[in-house]
């Protein structure tokens, strides 16, 4: 019987409520909302929430507030960093000899100013419902700013009540990380203030027009991504044409759907998104469209071949990073994104293998569409048409001829490396069926032929007593010229998945002179088929098993056979969904279907289609 889906307890079903109320406000559903719903051990029993310097908001899943109470928490903990209580810059302190601010304040009253100061604006724009009773305007310092209430705390007399404003548990803090004040670039400042003064503009546009009877419609025609596009197309030729090819779309409610922090790409139907509450600059943004562009022209999505998409993608973009800094195309945002100086020299597929080597580490990089996901966005895929090809090959043809008109008029710095990839897209990519023959040939190289006088068996009726020479098949043992076949027979493989490689495994056999095949079916236990001629591999094997999947019963099986060549290569037909740890210890290789992965890395895989 199919399972019931999971109940939500009462507890966390208002707090959803009051998620959805924050997604749908027109101030706070335009701020990053990075929440993590954890137990009442770590909030406290009475603690709604608390923000860390890292912008994670975790939320007491287990305390029962109505969701308008939780939409207030929430928005809350949004606030300290749209307010700056992170940064450095915003904390009392001085400034050194060098003119460097060094912040030095109490953490606990810096911390009561800012739950103070929020508490006062969440009151005048009249949102959600209070956690707590005391309100922030029965404070009587000054509210207008954190630094004059921190100041006002500092001289307070300690028997005088001060309200409690803030969303943990009362005398515990709502902000974790304050002990590491946050330093940004001198002129750029908080990514997160600019953003919030963004979405106050927009929420206040979007009230004004709805009181007037208006919709919320661009006055502008031209986005700034938009006119930043046009500026490829008329100044760099390299990625003009693929510049034409794109659509660029600026919606902050699409944006925050997609969780695309900065910037996403879809090849399917030709459009790059950019989040327009993240405020770049003009320099920004035509580095974040070449980014993209150069994704599309390089056939990224593509290239992936049954790697791990995310970590494909952070490995992508730090080759393509490094060259668009190398090349001066705008300035990369200062959201800590991907480049580092010793891997700006090798591929993208190196450093991937460098990637999987930790996981742990690697797999919390962040690119321009946030954490944990690819830029490309995971939709069907079709072929688009774009003058009588697709979107695909216009694009790397875009590429090619951008490079060539690039290097004929001498205009600007191209670095080796992307040289090199955009000629490699001129040249088809080999087949699989190629390679896998090549590997034949290494096993197995074509015989060669021996002359000999001896007289033929059928005289020539004209001259019967001369003899002519003719050619022989080199004498050797049979069982030199043979290789082992295992085949994956588990439910994940389709029968018209091994018959596709049974066939070419078969041709390519016949081929080179091979006799004979030890073929082994292996599911849950391993069947010896014995040895087979070509023909019967390709028209008469009876597939057994369909049960589960162990490779390592018939490697050993076939790598123990006394009847079996020490030194036979071994060719492993499977989807990739096999034990993580199988042991071989002689030549092999691997034939997967493609979009399919190995638990581990294998130099000799070919993917069939």
């Amino acid at each position: 019987m199919p399972s019931k889906k999971t109940q939500l307890s009462p507890a966390m079903q208002q707090l959803m409520a009051g998620i959805k109320i924050i997604k749908d406000h027109p101030l706070f559903g335009l701020l990053p909302l990075n929440y993590q719903c954890v137990s009442r051990e770590i909030l406290g029993k009475e603690g709604a929430a608390r923000v860390d310097s890292c912008h994670r908001i975790y939320l007491n899943k287990q305390l029962l507030l109505s969701p308008s109470q939780w939409a207030y928490a929430i928005a809350h903990c949004q606030l300290h960093h749209a307010f700056g209580h992170f940064d450095a810059q915003s904390m009392p302190g001085f400034r050194d000899a060098k003119g460097t601010w060094k912040p030095v304040f109490q953490k606990a009253l810096w911390n009561t100013a800012c739950d103070l100061y929020i508490a006062k604006f969440l009151t005048d724009i009249k949102f959600g419902t209070p956690l707590w009773k005391q309100s922030a305007c029965l404070f009587p310092a000054n509210l207008s700013s954190e630094q004059s209430i921190y100041q006002y705390l500092e001289h307070l007399d300690t028997e005088q009540e001060v309200p409690f404003c803030g969303t943990a548990s009362p005398g515990s803090m709502d902000m974790e990380g304050l002990s590491r004040p946050l330093v940004y670039p001198k002129g750029r400042g908080n990514p997160h203030v600019r953003q919030f003064a963004y979405a106050l503009s927009r929420s206040v546009t979007h009230t004004v027009r709805q009181t007037g009877g208006a919709s919320l419609i661009e006055e502008h025609p031209k986005s700034k991504s938009a006119l930043a596009a046009e500026w490829f197309i008329s100044h760099y030729p390299l990625l003009g044409a693929l510049a034409a090819a794109f659509t660029i779309i600026e919606d902050a409610e699409l944006c925050r759907k997609q969780d695309i922090q900065i910037a996403a790409i879809d090849m399917e139907l030709g459009e790059i998104y950019i989040n327009p509450s993240v405020l770049l600059s003009t320099d920004e943004r035509h580095f974040v469209l070449a980014h993209e562009y150069l994704h599309a022209g390089l056939q990224h999505q593509n290239r992936c071949q049954g790697r791990d998409p995310y970590l494909w993608n952070i490995a992508c973009d730090y080759v393509i990073n490094a060259w668009l800094i190398q090349m001066q195309i705008g300035r990369m945002p200062q959201q800590d994104l991907l480049y580092d100086e010793s891997l700006k020299d090798l591929s993208a597929e190196t450093i991937y293998d460098l990637l999987i080597t930790d996981l742990k580490k690697y797999s919390r990089l962040q690119n321009l569409r946030g954490y944990g996901k690819g830029e490309f966005l995971n939709r069907p895929r079709k072929a688009i048409q774009k003058e009588g090809v697709t979107l695909d090959e216009f694009c790397k043809n875009a590429l090619i001829q951008g490079l060539e008109f690039t290097r004929q008029s001498g205009r600007g710095l191209i670095p080796a490396g992307l040289i090199e990839e955009i000629r490699a897209l001129s040249m088809p990519p080999i087949p699989w069926d190629v390679r896998l023959a090549r590997w034949f040939d290494t096993y197995f190289p074509p015989l060669e032929k021996e002359r000999t006088y001896a007289r033929p068996s059928r005289r020539q009726g004209s001259t019967p007593d001369i003899p002519r020479p003719r050619y022989i098949r080199q004498n050797m043992r049979d069982d030199s010229r043979t290789f082992g076949v295992i085949i994956d027979t588990s439910g994940s493989m389709s029968a018209k998945e091994i018959g596709k490689a049974l066939g070419s495994i078969a041709s390519y056999a016949a081929a080179r002179e091979v006799l004979c095949a030890r073929v082994i079916f292996c599911d849950a236990a391993p069947y010896d088929a014995g040895y087979l001629t070509p023909e019967d591999i390709a028209g008469r094997v009876l597939v057994k098993g369909r049960g589960g999947t162990r490779l390592q019963p018939a490697v050993d099986l076939l790598t123990h056979a006394s009847d079996f060549p020490k030194d036979g290569p071994i060719l492993l037909i499977t989807d990739g969904l096999i034990e993580p740890n199988l042991h071989i210890g002689r030549p092999h290789a691997y034939l997967l279907p493609q979009g399919c992965t190995l638990p581990f890395r294998e130099k000799e895989v070919f993917y069939f289609i």
